[in-house]
């Protein structure tokens, strides 16, 4: 069994039209969402092994929320070895398409078999949709689904082969809009 989590990155700030969108950073709601949303992931008691985020600012800072609250570890690579959650930056995340998100998943270590991914919409939707959920429109910023796949290699990772188990977002608590 392995256990994939997808979060999309929290709300970023458009307030400088001529920033570069990699460079864009979280607005003022999704620097309150990203932790927000990182402790209601904690409460839910999902351990995790390994964390994988786009290097864009805002996918990174939502990502380091949740490293923080689960008390991750960024390094460059995995250590099956370590007693907590870690961190690891993927440049090929930033707006990665479902193509490369699978070849991602397919590439992550065997000794990881709880792993979140941060990143961009719309290929985490069409990810959703691809892994075998046919009922998720829209992944909103900050919103993580979790799917479960009957494989005991990432390798194994493919077209219909997950279940979708959960998802969440910050609407659906109240305050956080």
């Amino acid at each position: 069994m392995r256990t994939l989590y997808l979060c999309r990155h929290a709300k970023s700030s458009w307030d400088d039209p001529g920033q570069d969108d990699f460079d864009r950073p979280l607005n003022e709601r999704g620097l309150r969402n990203a932790p927000f949303m990182a402790q209601v992931f904690k409460q839910r008691g999902e351990p995790l092994d390994l964390m994988v985020t786009s290097t864009a600012a805002r996918a990174l800072a939502t990502a380091r929320f949740f490293a923080t609250e689960l008390k991750a570890k960024e390094t460059p690579v995995f250590d099956p070895a370590a007693a907590r959650p870690q961190l690891i930056l993927e440049a090929n995340l930033y707006h990665a398409s479902v193509r490369t998100i699978l070849s991602i998943v397919n590439e992550l270590p065997d000794t990881a078999t709880r792993v979140m991914l941060f990143g961009h919409n719309p290929g985490f939707t069409d990810a959703v949709l691809y892994f075998g959920s046919e009922d998720l429109d829209n992944l909103p910023t900050c919103g993580i689904v979790r799917i479960d796949f009957p494989i005991d290699t990432w390798k194994l990772a493919a077209r219909d082969m997950g279940s979708l188990v959960w998802r969440d977002h910050p609407k659906r608590h109240p305050g956080q809009e």
